[in-house]
């Protein structure tokens, strides 16, 4: 039975480990106001940054798609782990040793799947990197000496050389304590006649690391003439490597992506390579596949689609480089980034072109981009003989749509008239039209049609002021928190949650039935019962308990979400501001006993009990004084 990770442990993890440097492995965060910041949603696709974290709080949270929680929350949603798996991976960033109860720890037997897949294959890299010294991997060595790559650069991405043996690295991972089953199951390994065997051989090595920089799989060149196998060999499918969802060279590339707003896309690890020494340290590369949707979503998050971001691809001029471009400019429109494109020269890949010309010539080809739908509608344009009439209808019949389809009407309105010229169509108006017309068609057919293929609906975030919850434990419509009520009810249990030295002790004497939207009633019986928000002001672990005491997700989504969401002031928060929030929610509660008092006057009538009825009267009369001082001396008359 595997052992259980000591809670001192965890705790010591989650307090170790800040969320923003864990978050921005993954995407680019911006500054959001109130110490909290931004980004675009990693579990959802959207058009604007609507996932906030707060390293104040240790919390983030999409007001998209409602995902949130702590740093281990978004660790094992974002990479699929379990909660061991998480606190494992975690710690070692930490440097931090676990214990495990139920009988001690054993690694082999209770490590989580993907922690014991991680381990192989940083144990392999380690492994290739020091046989790329060996005296058989002298072929790997010239191989990159004839490339322009010196043992500096080796070192710097970590290339390494297979032995030409057939089980060497299986023994070597076995001898760490790896089964057969964990050594298949990862790729490294596969079934011989006698049990398992290497699976790269002889073979010049990179790791491929996925954005976090941990080794997933490989690439495996091949060096020999007698080796039947292919040129690259990759990594197998496997738990840890999805070719279609890693990038070679992200984990290099991520933070100058981020910072410069461009990744320029090669097609492969030399090009990768030549292009980091050659100061382009934004270039990735695809992994023995097309750049597809999986690699537009690392891209995007990084860039955070800002207009004046931009993707170039490289490619060779030959006939598969112009093909592999028109295939990248079927995705242009899912990214807000300009996308261009660099052709090679002479059919040289950046690689051969740092070779022959230097490092300058390298950072020249980017330079020398060209807007990736202008190379495509040259492209389309050149089947046609524009000398002629006939030629020149039938080029723009197959060209309009394709401007048609820029979604930016600014850059549409342009690209059409610069289409007119690539045409020599004088009536420049008349081309403009066209593709307007074409648009406006395309936007009809989809509100007609719905979202059909290719046109998923799109969906709307809510706005973080007026969200939409379903009351707990209701399985009626959603509650709609919309009233200014419910406004300055969220209002202030954001406060309790993320400023509570502002709002306690006074706030600790509200009930939970000075909340009139069930959720937020909820939310402040957790704060109750997490022992106040006095207890908040000196303790940091106020949050944890109050989302410890949530009785389900949705509630303890509510509580992330609330103390991750900016307070509606421009200014820092103050005593003021807090007070205003304070009288607004007991006032509008007094206020609503008030109705009720008056609603039961009217039901009891003239023959009421006299005993009762002045009861109701003098309670009547105590609220609407107790009303008329909150309304003129504010904070003072709580």
């Amino acid at each position: 039975m595997a052992g259980r990770i000591n809670d001192d442990d965890v705790k010591a993890v989650r307090d170790a480990v800040p969320i923003d440097a864990v978050v921005s492995e993954y995407l680019q965060l911006r500054n959001a106001g109130g110490g909290n910041l931004k980004g675009l949603c990693p579990f959802h696709d959207e058009k604007s940054p609507s996932f906030h974290v707060s390293p104040a709080k240790g919390l983030y949270h999409c007001f998209g798609c409602q995902e949130g929680g702590d740093t281990v929350d978004f660790v094992m949603k974002i990479d699929h782990l379990s909660f061991a798996e998480t606190i494992e991976r975690l710690a070692a960033q930490a440097g931090i040793t676990l214990r495990y109860e139920e009988g001690g720890y054993t690694p082999g037997r209770q490590q989580g799947e993907r922690t014991r897949l991680v381990e192989a294959h940083k144990a392999a890299a380690q492994y290739y990197t020091e046989q790329l010294e060996s005296p058989e991997a002298v072929i790997a060595r010239t191989f990159l000496a004839d490339r322009g790559f010196d043992q500096d650069a080796a070192g710097h991405f970590g290339i390494g050389y297979s032995p030409a043996g057939w089980d060497h690295l299986t023994r070597f991972l076995r001898g760490r304590g790896f089964s057969d089953k964990e050594l298949l199951l990862s790729g490294l390994s596969q079934e011989g006649r006698r049990g398992p065997i290497d699976r790269f051989r002889g073979r010049l090595m990179w790791p491929i690391r996925d954005i976090s920089g941990e080794v997933v799989g490989f690439g495996a060149r091949k060096l020999r003439d007698d080796d039947n196998g292919p040129k690259y060999l990759n990594t197998p499918e496997t738990p840890l490597y999805r070719k279609s969802q890693v990038l070679y060279g992200i984990d290099l590339a991520k933070k100058e992506i981020a910072k410069t707003n461009r990744a320029v896309v090669v097609e492969g690890y030399t090009d990768v390579m030549a292009c980091h020494l050659a100061g382009i340290t934004t270039a990735i590369a695809t992994c023995g596949t097309a750049f597809g949707e999986g690699h537009i979503k690392i891209l995007r998050r990084l860039l955070m689609d800002n207009s004046g971001s931009e993707v170039v691809f490289t490619f060779d001029g030959d006939a598969a480089g112009q093909k592999a471009a028109l295939r990248a400019f079927e995705d242009d429109q899912k990214f807000a980034a300009e996308t261009s494109i660099a052709i090679t020269p002479g059919g040289m890949d950046p690689c051969d072109l740092r070779l022959a010309k230097g490092d300058q010539a390298v950072a020249d080809l980017v330079e020398s981009r060209t807007p990736l739908f202008e190379f495509a509608l040259r492209h389309v344009v050149s089947r046609h003989n524009l000398d002629t009439p006939v030629g020149r209808a039938a080029a723009l019949d197959e060209a309009a749509p394709i401007v048609a389809r820029i979604k930016n009407s600014a850059i549409q309105h342009e690209s059409a008239v610069q289409l007119a010229g690539i045409l020599g169509i004088l009536d420049t108006q008349f081309v403009v039209r066209r593709v307007s017309q074409l648009a406006r068609w395309a936007r009809e057919r989809g509100r007609d049609g719905g979202p059909g293929p290719g046109r998923p609906q799109r969906r709307e975030a809510p706005s973080a002021a007026e969200p939409q919850r379903p009351a707990p434990g209701a399985g009626g419509p959603a509650l709609n928190l919309r009233s200014p009520a419910h406004r300055v009810e969220r209002e202030l249990l954001k406060l309790a949650l993320q400023r509570p030295d502002l709002v306690s002790p006074a706030f600790d004497a509200y009930g939970a039935d000075e909340f009139t939207a069930p959720p937020y009633a909820v939310v402040r019986q957790c704060i109750e019962e997490a022992g106040g928000a006095t207890t908040g002001s000196a303790d940091g672990d106020y949050l944890a308990r109050v989302r410890d005491a949530a009785p389900d997700d949705t509630v303890r989504a509510m509580v992330t979400e609330l103390a991750v969401e900016p307070l509606h002031t421009r200014r820092d928060p103050d005593e003021v501001y807090a007070g205003v929030q304070l009288v607004a929610v007991r006032l509008a509660a007094v206020n609503q006993r008030v109705m009720e008092i008056r609603g039961t006057l009217q039901r009891l009538g003239p023959r009421a009990d006299p005993e009762q009825l002045a009861a109701v009267q003098s309670e009547l009369w105590v609220l609407q004084q107790y009303g008329q001082s909150l309304r003129e001396r504010g904070a003072a008359a709580l």
